[in-house]
């Protein structure tokens, strides 16, 4: 949902989504950063309203919880 990524040596700005493997390796204080990295650069990029709406949608099992 994010535009205007861009790739930067081996890696993304934004950073990409932590999935799979890299979620299960991550702190929730890792998880927390990436979330607000992604809703700074939603802003950014005039997209945020559309960010929210996906991310209001969400069931609640689908949320990650500190702890969990």
């Amino acid at each position: 949902m994010l535009p205007n990524k861009t790739r930067r040596g081996a890696g993304w700005t934004p950073a990409l989504p932590l999935i799979l493997a890299a979620w299960w390796e991550a702190s929730d204080l890792a998880k927390a950063t990436r979330l607000r990295e992604h809703l700074e650069w939603a802003q950014t990029q005039g997209v945020l309203a559309e960010v929210y709406d996906f991310l209001r949608d969400l069931p609640e099992d689908q949320w990650h919880r500190q702890g969990e």
